[in-house]
């Protein structure tokens, strides 16, 4: 299996663990942090070793020259290149230049989207997941974040899709004659 086979693979794999994934009325650290730790238990589960916060290939701007990037999760396989990924609610140039980078020396780059939507597809090889969720304001002027389970389940049989109430299914009443004998 090829580096971009093997990317897609593993992003589709963590977008299903992530889907899994729901909260009611978290800040954006809150969400973020709660994303954080379920790639970590994805990759943990995986049998890899993982690092928060591990030292990324790219250095940071002056005046902080000689220091390095943070990513916010790494993965060392035991077969098949390391994996990293960034988690963001926001369209960071940054992020996409970072995971860019790593790619560039032989990472499996993935980047976790998450917010109401309009995710913008970062250029390959950087395989993108992405969260929805609904977003409120709060207390503060904060916001606040939630994530429910998606009920994709069917309608009922005795339920009319649309009609917005169920409707009833009238079944006849079989008569029987109380009197069989004709008295």
């Amino acid at each position: 299996m090829d580096v971009a086979e093997d990317g897609e693979r593993l992003a589709a794999s963590l977008a299903r663990w992530l889907d899994r994934l729901h909260f009611v009325d978290l800040t954006t650290d809150e969400v973020t942090a709660r994303i954080i730790e379920s790639v970590v238990e994805w990759a943990g589960g995986e049998g890899w070793r993982v690092y928060r916060r591990a030292a990324s290939v790219v250095p940071l701007p002056p005046p902080l020259s000689g220091q390095y990037s943070v990513l916010d999760v790494a993965c060392a396989r035991p077969v098949g290149p390391p994996v990293v990924v960034e988690i963001d609610h926001t369209d960071r140039r940054r992020t996409v230049d970072k995971l860019v980078a790593e790619a560039g020396a032989g990472r499996v780059p993935i980047w976790v989207r998450w917010g109401t939507g309009r995710f913008a597809t970062p250029p390959p090889p950087v395989h993108l997941v992405t969260i929805t969720v609904t977003r409120r304001g709060g207390g503060a002027g904060g916001r606040l974040h939630s994530r429910m389970p998606v009920n994709d389940r069917p309608p009922p049989a005795h339920s009319v899709e649309g009609a917005g109430v169920a409707s009833r299914v009238v079944l006849p009443i079989p008569f029987v004659d109380p009197d069989p004998g004709g008295a």
